[in-house]
């Protein structure tokens, strides 16, 4: 089937880093253009508002309705920016993945961190000290191996994650909204006895999206159950684990430490930097602060490119859509 032409426009910086090399992915009867976060320039309002096709990350009231739009697609997993209800009733609004295995491999060096103490042994070596040298008194290491890794969440950032920790012999242990039953997944609980599943794990990685039933649901009563010496990673969410709770726990040493890769502050249009959290996170040594990072690869960035071209391919030959959310498959 001949492709129909489609006007695709990129709306704002986050969409344009998925822009350089998009044509080579699409038919060459499409139309794209490239629209600032802002809107504000010449002819781009009436460019959002008649696009057949937006990708973009964001669309709240008091922006431009993209009235024409089949297709609103998020070039990302997260799609809580994006207000359904202000999107016409022709349009699908569909994500991306493609993060998965970037995700899995930090979260598996994070882990691998707390047992290989790389950048101490060389310090000190570098002194002259042999600290870690094999036999010396408290150089004994833990192993990766040995422990138990709780997923919060099962879709595709913590099936990959499995999979990774299973090489390292982990047992793996999830909870999740509806039950799993999986070769890899040691044992399983339901969100309904979250407190059971915390407290069953060595290093817990929370890969949940955000969402109204998501919002604080790590709270101050699942933080208390966790082992006093584990870890709370979290690459989903910033929001879904409570802000005041979890830097309580760290701050009064409740567990053990965290690594975060998504917060409750994040840099604005008009603000460049800014801190991560309301707390001083930042003052803790328990925490590994990381500013979001753990899915940008040159790998996930080409996996999603693909899962846009493909969707736009469909969409112009009248195919079903894949990745949909809401709307018309």
């Amino acid at each position: 089937m001949n492709a129909s032409p489609l006007k695709i426009v990129f709306h704002g910086q986050n969409a344009a880093n998925f822009r350089t090399g998009f044509e080579q992915l699409i038919d060459p009867v499409h139309q794209i253009l490239d629209l600032s976060d802002a809107l504000e320039q010449a002819h781009e309002r009436s460019h959002y508002e008649s696009a057949d096709v937006v990708i973009g990350i964001k669309l709240s009231d008091g922006m431009p309705r993209p009235m024409n739009a089949r297709l609103f697609h998020a070039p990302a997993a997260g799609t809580d920016a994006i207000h359904t209800a202000l999107l016409p009733s022709q349009c699908a609004l569909a994500n991306c993945f493609g993060h998965e295995n970037a995700i899995a491999e930090y979260v598996i060096a994070a882990l691998l961190m707390r047992h290989l103490p790389f950048a101490r042994a060389d310090q000190d070596l570098r002194q002259q000290r042999w600290t870690l040298s094999a036999g010396r008194q408290g150089a004994l290491r833990t192993e990766l191996g040995t422990q138990t890794l709780g997923l919060l969440g099962f879709g595709h950032i913590a099936q990959t994650v499995a999979h990774r920790a299973k090489a390292f012999g982990m047992r793996v242990h999830v909870a999740n909204r509806s039950p799993v039953r999986h070769p890899m997944v040691d044992q399983s609980w339901t969100l309904d006895a979250l407190q059971d599943f915390m407290g069953s794990a060595d290093a817990v990685v929370v890969s949940l999206p955000l969402t109204d039933n998501t919002q604080g649901l790590v709270n101050a009563q699942a933080l208390a159950t966790m082992r006093p010496d584990a870890v709370l990673m979290n690459v989903g969410r910033g929001a879904v684990i409570d802000e005041k709770a979890l830097y309580d726990a760290l701050a009064s040493r409740r567990i053990g430490g965290a690594v975060i890769d998504t917060w409750y502050q994040y840099p604005t249009l008009t603000q460049a930097e800014c801190a991560p959290s309301q707390y001083d996170f930042a003052a803790l040594d328990n925490v590994l602060m990381t500013p979001h990072m753990s899915g940008w690869t040159a790998g996930t960035v080409r996996r999603r490119q693909e899962t846009l071209a493909e969707n736009i391919g469909r969409l112009s030959r009248g195919e079903k859509l894949i990745n949909v959310l809401h709307g018309q498959a």
